[in-house]
């Protein structure tokens, strides 16, 4: 569907939803082209394509609000929907904060972002890819299976209109390569990957090393060590690390912050990191995952360090959320077709220190280097922390032997306090994080 047809058909659907007894409403179209193939030991398993078109409609009736979507685009079909959602806000529970922004808070322009290659690769290009990435993993000595190869490409446009005013689309790309494999037999077996993935295609890793580093990650893996129960620091690699970041993000979330079930709810403007930590949300960042000229409520989006020396600055609020805490959105809304919005962060990320991870490790006498975190015990309301992990003992600053069945836990808050960060930054999955270090953590281990 092109730009124009688009924003007609938007605009008929909020003009009849008007008609027949909504107060205001909004609409999101999302086109979607997504391509993939896995591999599996030199077969190709799956090729997979879909093309996708869904609208999404949200209504009110005074304060009370509804949402509905679809993929029939057939006349009679919309007015249905649109009836629908009407007929289901009207017996919706009243919400005070909810509510479309007002047409002075809407965005009237805003800056072209890097977000969209418009490669569209063949299938026989994706098998190449994920080809080579295994052959790569295979041929690392000790490697004995494999799990697979996915490559693939997403391209998808999204056009919003509402009955504010606002009228905006923007389109976005991903392009993405992994590969699983396995080392060692019967008991013995480790599992491993690696991944690439970027919203340029041209910003891909190469085939060949991501399988190399796949494999020899997995075998690094074999023969691992219990460990005593203990208190050491730990080093967290990239991978891994940025599910600290995903708890924060969650933690300063209006959702939580506004439900009083955040253990960081009264924070504000409080030291919660080492002062040389910075934590930024950064909707305009060139060929970031998640930027975007505006959120899901046309409000114009704009950069912000959450966490600024240190100190946090700023929740992550949609409009709802913003109103409920009485201050302004930080443009930080995102919805689906039939949802209706709530706030998330855009590219989220921590600013890398000055030292290397092999520095960080170096610092370390006794302690842990993970590369790994599964499962989840976090309780975002305490702030209390546990999590399953796997990695390397560190000894004298040195990275030696591979541990496992370990457990490292902690309150968050107290995690946070002490981080140190690396200069390993990269982008690769929307929130990241460089290579950190947390001194003190308790490992639960269950070595004699």
């Amino acid at each position: 569907m092109n730009d124009i047809l688009a924003h007609d058909l938007l605009a008929d659907i909020l003009n009849q939803a008007k008609k027949i007894g909504a107060d205001a409403a909004d609409t999101i179209l999302v086109q979607e082209i997504s391509q993939s193939v896995s591999q599996r030991l030199g077969n190709t398993e799956a090729i997979e394509r879909s093309e996708d078109c869904k609208l999404g409609l949200r209504v009110f009736v005074g304060n009370r609000q509804a949402a509905v979507s679809t993929t029939d685009f057939k006349k009679n079909v919309l007015n249905n929907m649109i009836e629908r959602a009407i007929a289901m806000a009207k017996v919706a529970p009243e919400n005070s904060y909810a509510g479309l922004a007002d047409p002075t808070q809407i965005a009237r322009k805003w800056p072209y972002i890097e977000m969209f290659d418009k490669t569209e690769l063949s299938v026989d290009n994706l098998i190449e890819r994920a080809q080579s990435a295994e052959d790569a993993a295979l041929a690392v000595s000790g490697i004995t299976n494999s799990e697979g190869a996915e490559a693939r490409f997403t391209v998808s446009e999204v056009t919003m209109s509402a009955t504010n005013g606002f009228i905006g689309a923007y389109k976005q790309s991903s392009y993405s390569l992994g590969v699983a494999v396995i080392a060692g037999t019967d008991c013995t077996m480790e599992r491993d990957y690696d991944y690439t993935a970027k919203v340029f295609d041209e910003d891909l890793d190469k085939p060949a090393d991501v399988g190399r580093q796949a494999g020899e990650r997995t075998v690094r893996r074999l023969n691992p060590r219990p460990v005593k129960t203990c208190r050491v620091p730990v080093v967290i690699e990239p991978r891994a690390a940025r599910s600290m970041l995903n708890y924060f993000a969650s933690a300063i979330s209006g959702l939580a912050i506004a439900r009083g079930t955040s253990f960081l709810k009264y924070s504000m403007n409080n030291q919660l990191f080492p002062e040389n930590i910075r934590i930024m949300d950064e909707p305009h960042r060139p060929r970031g995952f998640r930027s975007k000229p505006f959120d899901a409520e046309g409000l114009a989006t704009s950069p912000r360090a959450v966490v600024d020396n240190g100190r946090l600055t700023s929740w992550i609020l949609d409009l709802t959320t913003a109103r409920q805490l009485g201050l302004d959105s930080t443009a930080n809304a995102v919805r689906s077709t039939s949802s209706n919005p709530e706030p998330s962060v855009s590219n989220f990320y921590m600013i890398p220190g000055k030292l290397s991870p092999k520095q960080l490790i170096n610092e370390v006498e006794q302690g842990l280097f993970i590369t790994d975190l599964m499962g989840t015990s976090v309780n975002l309301i305490t702030g209390d922390y546990s999590q399953a992990a796997v990695g390397y003992w560190i000894n004298n600053g040195e990275i030696t032997y591979p541990v496992s069945e370990i457990t490292i836990g902690g309150h968050l808050e107290k995690m946070f306090a002490s981080i140190v960060a690396a200069n390993d930054l990269m982008f690769q999955y929307g929130t990241d994080c460089p290579t950190i270090r947390i001194d003190g953590l308790t490992v639960a281990g269950k070595g004699e």
